[in-house]
């Protein structure tokens, strides 16, 4: 499958994962539907896209866990973007990371609603486009601790177990209509999560990926690449993806 005139669309465009997306899709010729909360980032990233690679954008300063604002922007595309090829769900955050019984209430539900909700909203707008068409490619980010729940993750391990779940019931329940699927879990990644996590503190986000070398965002877009660009016939539904000193959430090899 060839990006030229393809249109996808990313959520959590703006920084990580999801800038290294639209970065390396736009290099294959995708025209690109950008989403993220920090407008000016969104808007700086469009405008490079376009005159480096040739490619239309168009950005929607967003925060995906409102559903109505979600809808409102995808309900008034222009013509060129309504037919939309693939979408990533790439937007998430982990926030705290502390003991269950010492959690605050407003980051769990900030995560919940980012992770899971803002998930499901975006796949319930975009997955009838793709139905309808019969043809289309759903990029689900979710985490290896979606998959190994470790020392107090526990709300954002939960989270990205739900992507990791709702990744194999998209797939059961899109069978037979075109629609591909694929859930991605990668282990660490050097991007702002951690500094997110942590609430900006840079010293103690840093710390998390010293003495080994960790993925960096570009490794995760160009994986989702490869899955998008396979035969119309093949479905990679499922991919873990770890730095090579990292064997699972516990045991990282720092020197």
């Amino acid at each position: 499958m060839k990006l030229n005139d393809k249109v996808t669309l990313i959520t959590g465009a703006t920084a990580g994962i999801g800038e290294s997306c639209a970065k390396l899709f736009a290099q294959q010729g995708s025209n690109l539907i950008l989403i993220g909360r920090r407008e000016e980032r969104l808007k700086s990233l469009c405008l490079s896209l376009e005159k480096e690679y040739n490619i239309k954008t168009i950005y929607g300063a967003i925060d995906i866990r409102n559903y109505q604002s979600l809808r409102e922007f995808i309900d008034s595309l222009p013509t060129k973007f309504q037919n939309i090829d693939i979408l990533i769900n790439n937007a998430g955050k982990a926030l705290g990371l502390g003991a269950i019984q010492e959690g605050l209430i407003e980051d769990w539900n900030e995560m919940i609603d980012t992770n899971i909700k803002g998930l499901l909203y975006t796949t319930k707008l975009v997955s009838p486009i793709m139905i309808a068409k019969k043809s289309g490619f759903i990029i689900n980010i979710s985490s290896i601790a979606g998959i190994v729940t470790y020392p107090k993750g526990n709300v954002y391990c939960a989270t990205k177990s739900a992507t990791r779940t709702l990744s194999e019931a998209m797939a059961i329940d899109m069978n037979g209509t075109g629609v591909r699927i694929c859930n991605i879990n990668p282990g660490m990644v050097e991007t702002e999560f951690s500094l997110v996590r942590f609430k900006g503190d840079n010293e103690r986000a840093s710390k998390t990926y010293q003495s080994f070398q960790p993925l960096v965002a570009e490794d995760i877009a160009d994986i989702a690449l490869f899955v998008a660009t396979r035969p119309s016939h093949v479905m990679i539904q499922d991919i873990t993806v770890t730095p090579t000193a990292q064997a699972n959430p516990y045991i990282v090899d720092k020197k």
